[in-house]
């Protein structure tokens, strides 16, 4: 880096130069950073033919017109600056104006500055003889470069001022070729039909347009003929990471505490920033940013947090927010994992089945958690933090008590080192302890169905390997029996075969097949008991609490056959009970939710006709008022509903 530097001052110490210089690197490298901590000062150091410079930077960044530029320097180049506003600027050690003033005022009222009332040239008022002018961010522009540089090079060749431009060639490249993409297929396709080669087969189509647009709209080639005029050497900015990054953790000196665990964890730091495979230190402010306030939160709440979990929360948010910022994966990759222990079981899973669904999850750990072991690995109140950015407390303290909880795993219940951990990992003395404790907690019936269902593949795979040396037959007696008495207390599990998937062994023994239909059974019966009780919460809102039952039926009703499990007579009661309006917007919203989802609810529609027999019973006797007018009309949707 010190051989760019000097290349550098050598332009700037030069007597005559006519052409500028171009700093080429990729986004969010350091180039300004660069700029501002490395090249400003040192040329500003300088002393030459008796003369100081001063260094103009400009960020072409949003520019969108050539004028706009003339102001720029204009500003950073008048002698009439406002004495306030230069005050501001020496007391806060800046060196630029900032750009809510230049944007902010206006021009000529700000400086005094008239021409005979009419619009300044502010090109009549530069002052450049002791200036090095420098442009950056040339690819964000939204003028024309080619423009641009025209525009820079009567700086260069005619005043012979000494100029750097910073840039990211790639991005420069790529906005030339697609700008305006749409006019240019537009004009290609018309040409290449003017010609008669539109409907010729000799290649495909896009790539004849292509070709054309090239040939007629070849900007490229024009940048690269007015740079070969205007810039005399192309330097490639390959920065000194372990320097800037270094010079990112200055921001911290404030806090002790915190500067402190970053000094530490530089190497970790570091580490990380080259395994996310890119150079982009503006994602890794953003994730030092990020974690500083969750360092900060919880050394509040939670002060003795393990270290090794501070320092994997630290990894985790540079890792994910490379992951996500970099464009690497979709925000949702993450989204459905809930907790630590879905995300071990997911690795789990692919390691052992390969299974492709979970590569990136596996790919993720394998390359950040290389050489690092960590048993709590993936934090969701962070994973939402920098997906969202929303620091969600309620799920921060949730996880944080899990974590005090699990961060020894040798205090971890046996059933979840199992299910959590590959179970080679176990120590070989603890291993026998491990066993006899799920065995007990299956007994008693402690676990889930599905958990037990999942241990009993293990079982079954330690008895078949001959790692465990119970009979097959009392151990799934003592399964059949768990499964028995966790359903008394048990919730329905809805992703029933996306939780099996992710066993820690490649092979079940005998009896697996029994134990996974009696879990199938259980867990129908679970979903009814399930639909029952919520049947029950919904149904029971009418008449009363209709506001509610509208909300809950949208909700959670509309493609659920609900009425299966519900007592027709009940609901009828309840429905006479209720007013006209309510009777007849429950019929539309009958009639709308069989239009959309008749194929789900069908196993409903026994219920539904008994419903139409009662409510015809209930009005075959009555006299003609309103309400029976409405009760009929609604007999009737539901007849049109059983006819469909």
């Amino acid at each position: 880096m010190e051989d760019l530097v000097e290349s550098i001052l050598d332009y700037v110490k030069s007597d005559y130069t006519d052409y500028a210089i171009m700093i080429n690197g990729e986004w969010g490298s350091g180039k300004t950073y660069f700029w501002n901590h490395q090249i400003r000062k040192k040329i500003e150091a300088l002393e030459l033919n008796g003369k100081r410079y001063t260094t103009i930077y400009m960020s072409l960044y949003g520019v969108s017109n050539l004028e706009d530029i003339s102001k720029k320097i204009f500003i950073e180049t008048t002698q009439l600056m406002d004495k306030n506003l230069k005050r501001y600027m020496d007391l806060n050690s800046q060196n630029s104006i900032p750009e809510y003033a230049k944007t902010g005022l206006d021009m000529a009222n700000f400086f005094g500055v008239t021409q005979n009332g009419d619009k300044i040239d502010y090109k009549e008022f530069f002052n450049t003889d002791d200036k090095i002018l420098c442009f950056d961010d040339l690819e964000r522009a939204n003028v024309d470069v080619i423009d641009i540089l025209g525009y820079i090079n009567n700086f260069v060749e005619h005043d012979h001022i000494k100029t750097i431009i910073i840039c990211n060639e790639k991005e420069l490249s790529t906005k030339l070729k697609s700008t305006n993409l749409e006019m240019k297929t537009f004009i290609a396709t018309y040409l290449l039909d003017k010609e008669g080669d539109l409907n010729i087969t000799d290649k495909p189509m896009v790539e004849k347009i292509r070709d054309k647009i090239e040939y007629v709209f070849d900007k490229a080639n024009d940048y690269e003929r007015i740079k070969e005029k205007l810039i005399g050497e192309t330097f490639e900015y390959k920065p000194e990471f372990t320097y800037i990054i270094n010079g990112l953790l200055m921001r911290y000196e404030s806090n002790s505490d915190l500067i402190r665990f970053l000094r530490t964890n530089t190497n970790l730091i570091i580490s990380t920033f080259n395994k996310s495979g890119t150079k982009n230190l503006r994602i890794l402010k953003h994730a030092l940013n990020d974690f500083a306030k969750i360092y900060l939160t919880v050394n509040k709440h939670y002060p003795n947090t393990n270290y090794r979990v501070l320092q994997t929360m630290m990894i985790f948010t540079i890792a994910i927010s490379f992951e996500i910022k970099s464009g690497k994966i979709t925000k949702d990759k993450f989204l459905n994992i809930m907790n630590n222990e879905e995300y071990k079981s997911i690795l789990v899973s692919s390691r052992v089945f390969m299974d492709n669904r979970q590569f990136y999850i596996k790919e993720f750990d394998n390359n950040y958690y290389f050489n690092f072991k960590a048993e709590y690995r993936f934090f969701k109140f962070i994973e939402l933090y920098v997906r969202t950015r929303i620091f969600d407390m309620k799920v921060f303290k949730e996880n944080m008590e899990t974590i005090i909880n699990t961060v020894d795993t040798e205090k971890l219940p046996g059933y979840k080192r199992l299910l959590t951990e590959e179970y080679w990992k176990i120590n070989e003395d603890q291993f026998p302890k491990v066993i006899e404790d799920v065995i007990e907690d299956v007994k008693e019936g402690k676990l889930k169905p599905i958990e037990i269902v999942k241990l009993y593949a293990y079982f079954s795979y330690f008895i078949s390997k001959g790692l465990i040396s119970y009979n097959i037959l009392n151990i799934k007696n003592i399964f059949f029996t768990g499964l028995n008495l966790a359903s008394l207390s048990s919730e329905y599990c809805a992703n029933a075969e996306e939780e099996l998937l992710n066993l820690g062994v490649s092979e079940v023994g005998e009896g697996m097949e029994e134990i996974f239909k009696y879990f199938i059974e259980i867990n129908l019966r679970l979903k009814e008991k399930m639909y029952i009780e919520k049947a029950e919460e919904i149904f029971k809102c009418i008449p009363m609490k209709m506001e509610n039952f509208y909300e809950k039926f949208a909700q959670e009703c509309m493609d659920v056959p609900m009425l299966k499990y519900y007592d027709m007579i009940q609901l009828f009661q309840r429905l006479a009970c209720a007013n006209n309006e309510d009777i007849v917007t429950i019929k539309e919203i009958f009639q709308n939710r069989y239009k959309l989802y008749m194929d789900k609810l069908k196993p409903e529609m026994k219920k539904l006709k008994q419903l139409k027999d009662i409510t015809d019973e209930y009005i075959s006797n009555k006299g003609n008022n309103i309400k029976i007018v409405i009760l009929k009309e609604f007999a009737e949707e539901l007849a049109n509903i059983l006819a469909t």
